[in-house]
């Protein structure tokens, strides 16, 4: 096959077959920075959620007639909703 032709075949190919080609003249090493410069291109796309923006997001979903329906005093009695033990008199 000509170099001119080996061009035209590998230039019809999509990106992804052409990587993975390129992947198998890579030693072992270098296919690791390889995947982990793709996984870190795939987290700039995607930025994850802190756990505080989670929590958010969650409680953002909870009807306000909900949390009307939640005990003031959880803190204090705990143990109570928890385990059924007595309530704590505040």
């Amino acid at each position: 096959m000509s170099p001119k032709s080996l061009a035209i075949s590998s230039s019809s190919l999509t990106p992804a077959n052409r990587i993975i080609s390129k992947l198998q003249e890579l030693s072992s090493q270098q296919q690791q920075k390889v995947l982990d410069f793709i996984e870190s291109l795939i987290l700039e796309s995607n930025p994850q959620k802190s756990i505080w923006q989670e929590i958010q997001d969650i409680v953002e979903q909870v009807p306000e007639e909900l949390w009307d329906e939640l005990p003031t005093d959880g803190a204090e009695n705990h143990d109570h909703y928890l385990y059924g033990a007595p309530k704590v008199k505040a």
